[in-house]
């Protein structure tokens, strides 16, 4: 696992982009405060850039460094969730601005596996997490369904057995700074 964080860590400083395994489905990742990179996700995914994509932190730390704001609300679903959670937030900071939705707000999950957790600590910033299809097509839920095209748009497959034997997007959660809490996606 070292090999393949350390890998992952030269393309992502690099401004590449990385397949891997989230806590979740297998992901697309690239800097989250590159705006270069956001932008070739952008274009490997054939998707708009006004459609905002999930970024991930390794701890509530650098969730606290990345949004003007936390709501005490968010530290309790985080610890209540009994899936990965993904909370949309008011006010990012320091991330690329082609990453932040027109509303100033940005999905942000504080990853729950080992392998996300060590490279992001490792790089040191948060990563973009965006599931590894071209945009409408269907979630590939495990690396064999993941396409051709996704497999040879990015600079870096990472090398690691399927650990989520039963993967399925994160649940997303919108919260306001005026207290407002909405489900977007169970």
């Amino acid at each position: 696992m070292i090999e393949e964080i350390n890998n992952c860590n030269k393309v992502l400083q690099e401004g590449g982009l990385i397949l891997y395994p989230t806590d979740t489905v297998w992901g697309i990742g690239c800097d989250a405060t590159n705006p270069e990179a956001v932008k070739k996700v952008y274009a490997l995914k054939k998707r708009e850039d006004t459609k905002a994509l999930i970024c991930l932190v390794a701890n509530q730390a650098m969730l606290e460094r990345h949004v003007k704001e936390v709501p005490e609300v968010a530290y309790d679903i985080m610890d209540l969730a009994t899936k990965p959670t993904t909370i949309v937030f008011d006010e990012p900071i320091g991330i690329a601005s082609n990453l932040v939705a027109e509303d100033n707000t940005l999905a942000i999950r504080v990853a729950s596996d080992k392998f996300c957790q060590y490279l992001i600590n490792k790089f040191r910033k948060p990563i973009v997490s965006t599931s590894a299809n071209i945009s409408g097509n269907p979630t590939p839920k495990q690396f064999k369904d993941i396409e051709e095209e996704i497999l040879k748009g990015v600079d870096y497959v990472v090398n690691l057995p399927e650990e989520n034997i039963n993967p399925s997007p994160s649940s997303i959660i919108k919260l306001s700074n005026d207290g407002q809490v909405k489900v977007i996606r169970e």
